[in-house]
């Protein structure tokens, strides 16, 4: 029976390393690039011009001359200026020096060099780096279940990107396909994890009770609440680029339970491994006795992970709560306005698909572990 599971699990693993594969190779039907004539590079700084720059403050506008050495690409070798504007705003402004890295984008004619925008400082080997540490870190502490928590990673990233955005712009309901998503993203994360076993099915059907009822929730609450999705940050950006049609507040009522499904998942996997192995333990417990033991467990659990949605939600916001209190502005005022309207939503309706995940995963887990044909 061991072995048959081993193979299974096996079988599982290589169907995922397949799929993600599949994924990455898969178009997306957006990779023609909308600037012909125009190719993308790193840069070495080389000297700065600050002289079309002014400030008010901490605040610059104006442009930057950049003069860069082209480090690969096309135009490798080949030394050129660019130009780095600046918007007066401290989150998208960038300022550099000599011997800072850029990520440039050149548009050419030929081998002639018209014009270089210096978009940002660049940090792709940095991030590859840190990821690659990452996935060495984790690979030594958990062995192959360290190899396999890398693939669920890697297939949730190609699924969100090669799937879920396309898909949102070709103007499919994202309420609907989300769910989809979550469903699949949820069932390979969990067997990849735990195995192709019973622990796991319950822990799929616990997950996805919580995600149904948070997508519930986030479509009757966000009409009543009455919030657009224009609060997503970028919303109206993509309106501007051609994109008129999509369902903003649809996307942003998606976006609620596909922030929440990583948290359902942790908790009923944690409660139907937990009820799994008292069963194994003690072989004679009946039905009742380990779901009530589940709802035990599920008891200290949920209150950690309600404060864990939370912190998660309300971190990016710590200083527009800086800028309120400063303000003096009055705690009515705040929990009124639209923005913080839809993440005190965020949070609850996560927290709603959280306790009852827990209830339902202990109960899933207490019927399946105590039949028969499993013990």
């Amino acid at each position: 029976m061991k072995n048959k599971l081993m193979s299974t699990d096996a079988i599982f693993t290589a169907l995922v390393v397949v799929a993600i594969v599949f994924l990455f190779f898969l178009p997306t039907g957006f990779e023609k690039n909308i600037y012909p004539g125009s190719t993308r590079a790193k840069g070495l700084v080389l000297e700065v011009d600050d002289s079309m720059v002014q400030s008010a403050g901490i605040i610059k506008h104006g442009e930057q001359s950049v003069s860069l050495r082209i480090l690969n690409g096309k135009f490798k070798g080949r030394e050129a200026v660019g130009v780095n504007r600046l918007s007066g705003k401290l989150e998208m402004d960038k300022i550099f020096k000599k011997g800072d890295k850029a990520f440039i984008v050149i548009d050419y004619s030929g081998d002639k060099i018209n014009f270089v925008n210096v978009i940002d400082h660049y940090r792709i080997d940095l991030e590859i780096m840190l990821f690659a540490a990452f996935v060495l870190l984790l690979v030594v502490f958990a062995g192959w279940t360290g190899v396999k928590a890398v693939l669920s990673f890697v297939l949730t990233v190609l699924m969100v990107w090669k799937v879920l955005v396309p898909l949102f712009l070709k103007g499919y309901n994202p309420i609907i396909l989300s769910l989809l998503v979550v469903l699949i993203m949820t069932a390979a994360v969990i067997f990849l994890a735990g195995g192709v076993n019973l622990r796991s099915y319950a822990a799929i059907l616990g997950s996805l009770s919580g995600s149904v009822l948070t997508c519930i929730l986030a479509v009757v609450f966000v009409r009543s609440f009455k919030i657009h999705g224009a609060v997503l940050p970028f919303s109206e950006s993509l309106l501007y680029s051609g994109y008129m049609n999509l369902n903003l507040t649809e996307i942003f009522i998606a976006g609620i339970f596909i922030a929440s499904a990583g948290a359902l998942m942790d908790l009923a996997m944690d409660i139907s491994a937990s009820v799994y192995e008292i069963v194994r333990k003690k072989p004679e417990i009946s039905a009742r006795e380990a779901i009530l033991s589940g709802f035990s467990i599920g008891r200290a659990v949920t209150g950690t992970m309600t404060t864990t949605l939370l912190l998660a939600y309300s971190g990016g916001y710590i200083a527009l709560l800086m800028v309120f209190m400063a303000q003096g502005t009055p705690v009515a005022n705040i929990i009124n306005l639209k923005y913080v309207s839809a993440e005190i939503l965020h949070t609850i309706t996560g927290s709603f698909g959280l306790v009852t995940v827990a209830p339902f995963t202990a109960i899933m887990s207490g019927l399946l572990f105590t039949r028969p044909s499993f013990k």
